[in-house]
């Protein structure tokens, strides 16, 4: 009697070899490149790309002998970068950053930029931009939003340290000959996310508050407090503090102005947040109760057909897309 063995968590990349040509538009399409040039150096030309990981993170290991520059884009991920042999220079003729051993460099935030590097043995951590911004909000509070990392900062001495235990643990598991379960994947994965929000200097943009057209003053700094405390048990009592109002008058502005109660907003805040997180996750590495719960939302029956009305699916539909 034969078992199939179980399908592996991880996902698997490798390529090798001496063609230029070739080695070009392997990473021209691994990092939307654009215009990639080489030129050979004293080595003798060689590639190699390996990636392990999946969706939320990966680990990347490239080597590259020859002159390269071009200009290239992280995508959906953020991305660290470090290199243990060769060197050259990150986002030239803008705010240019030269990389050796031993730095870590964190890729420009959100656009192309423009690289020149040569004879490289480089190490790579891409962390899922979406996800990023997930653990983000729950560090710093607030609705997640877009993180701009300021490529050109090098990390304190400390932090650096910890970066590096933090990869070295998380290599342990990812590139490790034991196959992780994708309960050990996810919580590698938020440990290296909480790691690089720690080492590596960032800014969140605060995404613009959707406020319902007629809502004004009161109302509508009521809607933006909401959004900025999801994540936190707030009440409408809490909200009417806030704003300066009793209960009944936050109820009564609210129904005047947006034509609904403060609380249904609320609710409604907090049942997006789910929506997010569910579409950011996979089954295995949460659940709908967990999610559910985590945003206040205790009686799982009524959480469910509520979501369903809201979004047009079951929320362990959501999780399983």
């Amino acid at each position: 009697m034969t078992t199939d063995a179980p399908a592996s968590t991880r996902l698997r990349t490798e390529a090798a070899g001496t063609d230029l040509g070739a080695a070009l538009q392997l990473f021209s399409d691994a990092y939307e490149g654009t215009r990639f040039t080489a030129r050979r150096t004293e080595r003798p030309f060689g590639y190699r790309f390996r990636m392990v990981g999946d969706d939320t993170m990966s680990f990347r290991t490239t080597h590259f002998d020859a002159q390269v520059s071009g200009a290239a884009s992280s995508g959906d991920d953020h991305v660290v970068m470090w290199t243990t042999d060769g060197g050259g220079t990150v986002d030239v003729g803008r705010d240019e950053v030269r990389f050796a051993p031993g730095t870590p460099v964190v890729f420009p935030s959100g656009r192309p930029f423009v690289f020149d590097l040569a004879d490289v043995r480089q190490h790579l951590v891409h962390v899922d931009r979406r996800f990023l911004e997930g653990i983000a909000a729950e560090v710093h509070g607030g609705q997640p939003g877009p993180l701009v990392f300021d490529h050109t900062a090098r990390p304190r001495a400390e932090d650096l340290r910890t970066w590096n235990a933090q990869v070295h643990r998380a290599a342990q598991v990812v590139l490790g000959p034991a196959e992780p379960s994708p309960l050990v994947l996810a919580e590698t994965a938020r440990a290296t996310a909480l790691a690089v929000l720690h080492a590596f200097p960032h800014e969140q943009l605060t995404p613009e508050v959707p406020v319902p057209q007629g809502a004004t003053t009161r109302v509508r700094a009521a809607i933006e407090y909401m959004h900025a405390r999801a994540h936190t048990p707030i009440t409408t009592t809490d909200v009417a503090e806030h704003v300066g109002l009793s209960v009944r008058g936050l109820q009564q502005a609210f129904q005047r102005q947006v034509g609904t109660a403060p609380n249904a907003v609320l609710r409604g805040i907090r049942m997006d947040r789910v929506h997010d997180e569910l579409l950011r996750g996979a089954t295995g590495q949460l659940t709908v109760a967990s999610v559910a719960v985590r945003w206040g939302f205790a009686h799982l029956g009524r959480f469910s057909a509520a979501y369903a009305q809201r979004f047009g699916e079951y929320p362990r539909d959501t999780l399983a897309s």
